[in-house]
């Protein structure tokens, strides 16, 4: 597994990859251990800082995620949501066919291990409402705004301060450690029971 990291205006970023592709990335707080990068780490790094300075609107670095068929099927529709559009969990639902399945498509894109290439921020409340983010809702409105999709004004919104979250290590990476620890352990009927919870 090969590791590197970036600075951004959100702040501290790790990237992980394997041979084939990244597995993961996110927003690591203050937290970094040794770098060791590859070929897919370097354009990685390279297309973060384009996109961080405005210069990229799609990465096209190779991806290896680690997930359920559903998972990858759900992070596969979030990689073709563009540049300064969003979609609705419901929307989403309806492009995997399971026009029902809502909050199945909100946890299988709160485990998305690919922050920002797989552009989870990009996906909102059926309403236009920014819902949640695993690397901090200030961080989803920072990105939004970064690629110039307007979000209705509130109370709540003029409140987001980027300055609470910016060294924080985003929450779903304590799901990411949790599965790679107990991954020969989880049965089938399990890792889809944890996308749920």
């Amino acid at each position: 597994m090969y590791t590197d990291y970036i600075e951004s205006p959100l702040g501290l970023v790790e990237f992980k990859a394997s041979d084939k592709g990244i597995t993961q990335l996110i927003f690591c707080g203050t937290q970094s251990i040794k770098t060791a990068n590859n070929p897919i780490t370097d354009l990685c790094k390279q297309q973060l800082i384009e996109y961080f300075s405005g210069k990229r609107k799609q990465f096209d670095v190779p991806l290896d995620p680690k997930g359920t068929d559903f998972q990858k099927l759900v992070w596969k529709h979030l990689s073709h949501i563009p540049f300064g559009k969003t979609l609705s969990y419901l929307d989403i639902a309806k492009l995997v066919n399971r026009p029902k399945g809502s909050q199945a498509v909100g946890g299988a894109n709160g485990r998305n291990p690919i922050s920002i290439i797989v552009p989870c921020h990009r996906v909102v409340g059926s309403n236009g409402a920014l819902t949640g983010y695993a690397g901090g809702i200030e961080r989803k409105l920072w990105l939004l705004a970064h690629e110039g999709i307007a979000i209705k004004h509130s109370k709540e919104v003029d409140a987001l301060d980027l300055n609470n979250v910016i060294n924080t290590r985003q929450a779903k990476t304590q799901f990411l450690k949790y599965e790679r620890v107990h991954k020969k352990a989880i049965t089938t009927t399990e890792s889809y029971a944890l996308i749920f919870l």
